[in-house]
Formats: C-alpha cells, structure tokens, sequence
C-alpha cells in the first residue's frame, strides 16, 4: 500500500490517537476472478455503500468477529478488462482487501485487491502539501543550514490540524490550566461549541486562541450543552497542553 501516513513528533503523538478514529479514503485496484458487466459491477457497488457487516481476514491485527462498519461512499472510476478502479471513502478499521473479496462473492465471480493506495486520512488528503521522505530529509539538512523555520513548516504541521474534523468546545481562559491538570470540563468553563456534538462521542476542547487542550468525552449532545448551567460537559481523555501555559485561577481542596 502507497499514499498518506501522517507521522506526529513529540508531544503531537498524543493525537494520534484521533487519527486512528478517523475516516479513510482509498483508491483500489480489484481484479475479478470473470469476466463481469461494466453495469453489473457498478450497481453491486452502490449496493456497499452505507452500513456494511464485515467479519476481519485471516491476517488481521484483530479478532475476527463479525461487526460493523460504514462505507461513506465508493465510486466507480474505471474498469479495464477485470480490473476495476473505484475509490472508498470508509470508517476506520474497514478492510478494503475484504471488502473486495466481499465484493467479488455478490459478483458471483470472485476478486481480490492488486493495488491500495490512501488518499486521505482525517484532515490529511493527498492533495494537501504531503511530502515524501525525500522531501524531509532536503527541507531539513536546508533547515540545518539556514536556520529558517519556514523549510520546517512546508512538512510539520501544527498539532492541531490532526484535530480539525472533530468536533469542538472553546473555553474560558480561567478553565484552561485546571484541564491541563486532567480536571474534566463543566458547563460555566464552556465559552463556545461546535454541532455535532454527540453523547460518549470524542470532542476536542480548544482555548480562544485556537490551542488544543485536551481531548474529551463528551458527556451531553450539542443542544444540551447549550443549555447546561451545571455539570460535567466532557470528560478528559488526553491532556494536549503543557501545564502553566496559563496562569492557575483553581484551588486545590484543602487537606484536612
């Protein structure tokens, strides 16, 4: 398999956990095992698209137990001879090579996967300014001897582009170092929110200026947020931040 990989450096490897989550898209290469109508292949095709039940292959890092997995889209691109071109945009964890498999079986001629290639992962697409290790190794011995911090820039990205796609919560400056302690947020700590919030779903809690803090369970929906006074907003999973990059405004309980 070729194409995207995002790597984190540093204090980013806390993220990369989100990236694990998040939604992929593939461009493959399936070769059937017949001869099969351009028309029949698209419409089994449109057939995978939506929830899909898919039990992991042999050769998986995982149990094979069946479950469930949403297929966000997948075009046709095109089709020469056996060979079929389609791209995939899935949930994380999805198996093209099972998935092609699966595929050929509603086909009634079998197929397998000949070529992978990731085109996007979360926020990160092929199209964006993705370098190679060639790339890296250039900008940074430019780096070495220059010293502009501008040749880093055009291959690190800032922690928070890994984060874009998930939802968000803004909160006070007065909030944000209790959560660098690993206090969860409550309603008067919330300054602003994105929808899409869901319930248990994970959600990434920002300062005003735009700085990842931490990454969160949310404990109620957006529209309930909204309307909390009270209570538990999200929970912490990940602190992101370093402690003291702004000033305490919490006491600590006093010790008896």
């Amino acid at each position: 398999m070729t194409g995207v990989l995002p790597l984190a450096l540093e204090e980013a490897t806390k993220v990369v956990g989100a990236l694990l989550l998040a939604g992929k898209e593939y461009v493959c290469v399936m070769r059937l095992h017949a001869a099969v109508p351009e028309d029949h292949v698209k419409a089994v095709l449109e057939e995978f698209q939506g929830v899909i039940y898919q039990r992991p292959p042999l050769r998986a890092s995982v149990k094979r137990r069946l479950r469930t997995r949403t297929i966000y889209y997948l075009d046709f691109l095109e089709m020469e001879e056996r060979n079929v071109l389609f791209k995939v945009g899935c949930e994380a964890g999805t198996y093209i090579r099972k998935l092609c498999y699966d595929i050929g079986e509603v086909l009634g001629c079998g197929a397998d996967m000949r070529e992978l290639r990731r085109t996007r992962v979360g926020p990160f697409a092929e199209e964006d300014k993705l370098v190679t290790l060639h790339d890296v190794a250039y900008f940074f011995a430019e780096w070495q001897e220059k010293k502009d911090e501008s040749l880093l820039r055009k291959f690190v990205y800032p922690m928070e582009k890994a984060l874009e796609l998930l939802p968000k919560i803004v909160v006070r400056d007065s909030a944000v170092d209790a959560l660098c302690h690993g206090a969860h947020l409550t309603a008067p700590g919330v300054l602003s929110l994105e929808t899409g919030i869901k319930t248990k779903g994970t959600v990434a809690v920002f300062t005003q200026k735009g700085e990842a803090i931490t990454l969160a369970q949310a404990q109620a929906s957006t529209d309930k947020i909204l309307i909390m006074d009270h209570g538990f907003v999200a929970k912490t999973m990940r602190v992101l931040m370093p402690r003291g990059v702004y000033p305490k405004k919490w006491r600590s309980s006093s010790k008896s």
